[in-house]
Formats: structure tokens, sequence, C-alpha cells
């Protein structure tokens, strides 16, 4: 069990020969959530080997374009290859009037219902909660309405100790409730610690994405605990005064919200163009918080409790 983050673009601004603009797959309790959705998005989608079909909740963070301009592209081909299963899109007010303008000044449909819904930029708010996770968006200090998306685990049931069921002669038709944790009496009246016939579940797991914002400390405050926290590092500290124009962080105030939140690990991206060494950004983290990661495109970050493990999904013959 653990989280799998895929970076398909970790640019700012605009994509260029080889880096693109802002979009991730992350896959969660075997579901696929695609967070963001820059220009070719679904070209690195194809890249990383993704199903389309198994992606039913896309997360708009704000309205520039570097963030969303790959996803009308992405919803017309869904309905080319025949999609009819329903998809849900989250994100500021003004996102569906777009899409559906486009739509229609191209004389267009989909052969699959999308549904809309409008994400806050001023409070925290819960998205989507099923039994095994919820997700929640958090506000971010930017130019425009912006958000950020918290993914999170719950936690799961207690697994069966075969063993020790078949020891103590509990029979098949009691296996549900020892999972949900309760004890087990015998037909004799002795009673048998749940502790001792089953495991622990693995801990749950949790997942924020960070993009577009200024440094602020409520961030910290949305995402406490986080295990793994993205948080945009457009510029290094030699840009912070451009960094404070465009309401974006150095990678060093990345790092800093990282510290504030008590995150396990961080992964830094949305690099500006004026950079072609990316390392400069991950030692000006690492100065300050030490399991930083620089996103890297189509690679994939899984996060596991034992840490995380980074791994190219494209062929070697396919490296950009």
């Amino acid at each position: 069990m653990g989280l799998d983050l895929i970076i398909l673009g970790a640019a700012s601004a605009t994509p260029t020969s080889n880096q693109y603009t802002t979009a991730q797959l992350l896959k969660m309790r075997e579901h696929y959530f695609l967070i963001d959705c820059g220009e070719g998005t679904q070209k690195q989608l194809r890249r990383s080997k993704t199903k389309f079909s198994r992606i039913n909740h896309i997360f708009i963070s704000h309205l520039h374009g570097d963030h969303f301009f790959g996803l009308v592209g992405l919803l017309s081909t869904f309905h080319l290859l025949g999609r009819t299963s329903p998809l849900t899109i989250y994100g500021p007010p003004k996102l569906k009037d777009i899409v559906l303008t486009q739509f229609r000044a191209a004389g267009t449909f989909t052969s699959y219902p999308m549904h809309f819904v409008v994400t806050q930029h001023k409070v925290p708010q819960v998205l989507l909660e099923t039994d095994s996770y919820t997700i929640s968006s958090f506000p971010l200090k930017h130019r425009i309405a912006t958000t950020g998306f918290l993914f999170k685990e719950k936690t799961l049931k207690r697994s069966l100790n075969k063993a020790a069921a078949d020891a103590h002669g509990v029979p098949v038709c009691d296996y549900h409730w020892i999972k949900e944790g309760k004890n087990w009496t015998s037909d004799e009246g002795k009673e048998v610690s749940n502790d001792l016939l089953t495991f622990d579940p693995l801990p749950p797991l949790s997942y924020a994405f960070a993009s577009d914002t200024m440094y602020t400390p409520d961030t910290a405050e949305y995402v406490k605990g986080v295990d793994l926290l993205y948080h945009e590092s457009t510029f290094c500290e030699d840009k912070n005064e451009r960094a404070k124009q465009t309401m974006h962080s150095t990678a060093a105030q990345a790092a800093q919200v990282a510290v504030e939140a008590g995150a396990k690990h961080l992964l830094i991206g949305h690099y500006s163009a004026r950079y072609t060494d990316k390392r400069q950004f991950e030692e000006e983290a690492k100065a300050i918080f030490a399991e930083v990661f620089a996103a890297r495109e189509l690679c994939q970050y899984s996060l596991l409790q034992s840490g995380i493990k980074v791994k190219s999904v494209v062929p070697d013959k396919d490296e950009k």
C-alpha cells in the first residue's frame, strides 16, 4: 500500500522544448486523480502509460493558463476515445463556463456526463469523501483565486491473523466482526482479545498540493503533519523580490512551510525557465528542510510508510 505520484509537468508559465507546465497524476487506494492540467498533459499521460479511463476526478487549482490550458483538449480526447463513465471536475467558479463555452463554439459535445464542483478559495472545503479517503481544498495566496488540495487516506480495517484465528477455533462467520476490531468469545465463554487475532493496519498516508502561492504560514496550518507536501518553488533566493511581486515562493520558503507543517517529505517544483540547473532549488531547500525532492517530469514518487522511492515511468529510449 502507498501513494504513487507521477509528475507530468513541473515548469511554470510556459512549456518549453524539454519541459511541461503543471500537471500531476496521483494514485491513491486504486483510484487515479489528475491535479492541474497544463498544456501537453495528455501527451505526458500517454508517455507514462496511464489508462485515460481510470481518471474520474480532475482538480484545477486556479485559472492561470499553465495550470489548465490542457483541460479542454483532454476532455475532447476522452470523448473521442468513447468514454461513457462520469467525470467530475473541481475548480474555480468560472471553470465550467470556460469549458462549456469552448465546446459550444466548436459545436461539439461529450459522450459522457461532466460534473463541476466549485472550489472555495477563502475557506477549507471537503470536496470528496469515501470510506477509504478524504479530499479537501484549502486557500492559497496568489494573484487570483487559488486553492491547494489535500488527499488523506482513512485508516483501513484490521487484517485477520488466520493462524491465530484457527488456533482459537474462530469460525469463518465471525471474521467480519473481528476485522471490525471486536473481541471474540467462544461457545464456552472464553473471550479472546482482538489484538491476538488481528494485525494492525498500515498507517494512512497523506499528500498535499500547494501551487501557486506566495509564502504564508497559513499553508502550514492547513496541511499539518502531512506525509508528502508538494509546494511551488518558482524561484531561488536570488529572485526573492521577483517572487514577492508575482506572489510566488522560493525554494527556501517552500522548505520553511514544510518545517512549520511538520511534513515528513517535501517535493518542490513549478520552476521558472530562468533556471537551467534545478539542483540550486534542491540545495537551497535542503539547507532548511532535509527531506527534499526536486520534481522531475515523468518520474514516479512512491510514498510508503518507510519513505519515498523514485523511478522513471518511461523507457530509457523515450526519455526527454
